[in-house]
């Protein structure tokens, strides 16, 4: 749930020294592990918080490029790219807009940021755009609830203090939806709760997968 704009500094704090931690002994690197899998050539990861996808990164990346808004969790990114094995450049950039050619990159990741994005079509648009036809979309986020329960928590919670105090993050974004209305072709989707727990959070449904964008002529 890293931010999408370009100054927070309280939040950043917060997921730096908590939230990210919790997460890590809750099991996420499991899910990062999955979600990058396989990567080879030139990569763009946007949104990239901290940096605690990198040590996750296959030897086969060539070229990762980093894209992070917010100052001091791009600082602390560029601190773990230093002692990673794959070569990263970090990039201070919105996911709306970001500073690359067309067809630039061979795979584009998102992790944990279409939530709190300010524009998600906008961003799905840019990640379209840079990505080489033929590409892969990784992406990692939590959704929209099946239940119509905990979907109308979600619109409360999204309605109310959750934003604000998460950095701009919306719980029941429709991401998947999103991701095929901008373009790309679905090629696996895995839906799932995390972290496992007895009482149901409006932030837990997630889903993990991958999207591409199709050749000429409609192909993937």
């Amino acid at each position: 749930m890293t931010q999408r704009i370009k100054q927070h500094p309280v939040f950043a704090r917060y997921y730096a020294k908590l939230a990210g931690p919790a997460l890590q002994k809750a099991g996420i690197d499991e899910h990062r592990r999955r979600l990058l899998a396989g990567l080879s050539g030139h990569i763009v990861e946007v949104g990239a918080g901290n940096g605690l996808n990198f040590p996750h990164y296959p030897d086969e990346v060539r070229r990762l490029v980093a894209v992070e808004p917010e100052p001091r969790l791009r600082a602390m990114a560029q601190e773990r790219a230093d002692s990673t094995r794959v070569s990263v450049e970090m990039v201070d950039g919105r996911a709306e807009e970001l500073p690359f050619p067309d067809s630039s990159f061979d795979a584009a990741v998102v992790c944990l940021m279409l939530c709190s994005v300010a524009d998600p079509d906008a961003a799905l648009s840019e990640l379209y755009r840079v990505l080489r036809p033929g590409g892969e979309l990784r992406f990692f986020e939590h959704v929209q609830a099946d239940a119509p329960a905990m979907r109308r928590a979600q619109r409360v919670v999204d309605a109310t203090f959750w934003p604000a105090l998460m950095g701009g993050c919306h719980t029941g974004r429709d991401t998947q939806t999103a991701v095929s209305d901008a373009g790309f072709t679905l090629a696996s989707v895995n839906r799932f709760a995390f972290p496992e727990t007895r009482i149901p959070l409006p932030a837990a449904t997630h889903i993990l997968g991958t999207a591409v964008r199709p050749l000429i002529g409609g192909t993937p």
